[in-house]
């Protein structure tokens, strides 16, 4: 199994294949709107920006799981993030990152990069970075800045 076989629902509920994402380097991220990280939205819009057009490609997961710091609708998260931070990421449905209702995807990202400690995700804005083939090359606690994966990200686009 590889990411590129996994659907997700996005912000709309519509279904999103990731085999899409085939040849982009990916920063995947469990996000949440009323968090002490919250402020990260800014960086990884920076981050996009600077390489969106070189197939970097960021993946918003809005997680509700840790002190309830994500609550309201699609919609809501959505005119939040474009209102502050001016997102033009992509962002996807609301999900569960770990436990019985945790999404499939997210169990995947964690048996390949199961660090940190252990295999559960600790809290909003972990990241992981996806390489251009599929291979999860890198987990991020919270408190990676999404700046401090420039280098990283510059490097897995060859630029």
């Amino acid at each position: 199994m590889s990411i590129y076989d996994f659907t997700v629902k996005d912000a709309q509920d519509n279904d999103v294949s990731l085999s899409q994402y085939k040849g982009k380097v990916l920063l995947i991220v469990n996000t949440a709107t009323k968090c002490g990280f919250t402020p990260q939205y800014a960086e990884l819009q920076k981050l996009y920006e600077r390489y969106r057009e070189r197939g970097f490609e960021i993946l918003d997961f809005p997680c509700n799981q840790f002190g309830s710091q994500a609550p309201g609708t699609a919609d809501e998260i959505g005119a939040f993030c474009t209102g502050r931070f001016g997102i033009t990421f992509k962002q996807f449905a609301k999900i569960d990152v770990n436990g019985a209702n945790e999404s499939p995807l997210y169990t995947w990202l964690k048996t390949k990069k199961g660090g940190l400690g252990g295999r559960n995700i600790k809290w909003n804005f972990s990241k992981f970075l996806v390489d251009g083939s599929g291979r999860v090359v890198g987990r991020y606690g919270s408190t990676k800045t999404p700046e401090a994966l420039d280098k990283e990200i510059a490097g897995l686009l060859g630029v």
